[in-house]
């Protein structure tokens, strides 16, 4: 027989071990839980959280929107994680990211790879010295400008943009980092519209995206 204080101890201990038991229990259901909805997340592609929009900005045409992807906190980091092995193993210096939509996807990438990013801007956004290239456009034309000082002469640079449709945009930059002296080694886009064939326009660089929509 045990006294009266040592009983009360007895019980003491065993409660305290019967809720340990219990909390392991609890802390590895979570964890099942967490690991089970990741691999659910990962079982989800880009394609899932870009939104279509019909005639927009005009009848006949879906427009790919990507407020939907960038909102979504594993959206954006299937999009980012998904463009950065795009450019896999190939050496490069710097990540160009086209106006406006390409820095929001240039950064990430520049930082996972710890590369600098420099800024292609339209006309008359950067305030020291620049080098500037004209583009057309389906009415008239338009012009991309960088600072001369931001490529130096024998750099590989990676050119960032979300969409390519007719591919000018990103062959004025890819003209500007060239006549810097830098040398584009990857041109990486999270869309590509391939009825606008667009990597005709960039037949002499390496092209690639993450989803290729058919039609315009």
């Amino acid at each position: 027989m045990f006294d009266k204080p040592t009983m009360q101890l007895r019980e003491n201990l065993c409660s305290h071990l019967f809720y340990e038991n219990d909390c392991v229990k609890i802390l590895r259901n979570y964890r099942h839980f967490f690991i089970i909805q990741r691999m659910v997340e990962d079982l989800k592609r880009i394609e899932d959280y870009v939104r279509t929009i019909p005639d927009f900005p005009e009848p006949g045409i879906l427009f790919r929107d990507i407020t939907t992807v960038l909102r979504d906190p594993e959206g954006f980091r299937l999009a980012v994680d998904s463009m950065a092995e795009l450019i896999g193993d190939t050496p490069y210096d710097l990540i160009v990211g086209a106006e406006s939509r390409g820095f929001l996807f240039g950064a990430p990438i520049a930082y996972r790879h710890r590369k600098g990013v420099v800024l292609a801007r339209k006309k008359g956004k950067l305030p020291c010295e620049t080098i500037e290239e004209s583009y057309e456009l389906e009415y008239g034309t338009a012009s991309l400008e960088m600072h001369r000082e931001d490529i130096l002469p024998g750099q590989r640079v990676v050119i960032v943009d979300d969409l390519i449709a007719t591919g000018g945009t990103v062959e004025a930059i890819a003209h500007l980092v060239e006549r810097l002296g830098g040398k584009v080694v990857k041109i990486v886009f999270l869309m590509e519209l391939a009825g606008l064939e667009g990597k005709k326009r960039l037949a002499g660089y390496d092209v690639a995206s993450v989803i290729s929509y058919p039609g315009k």
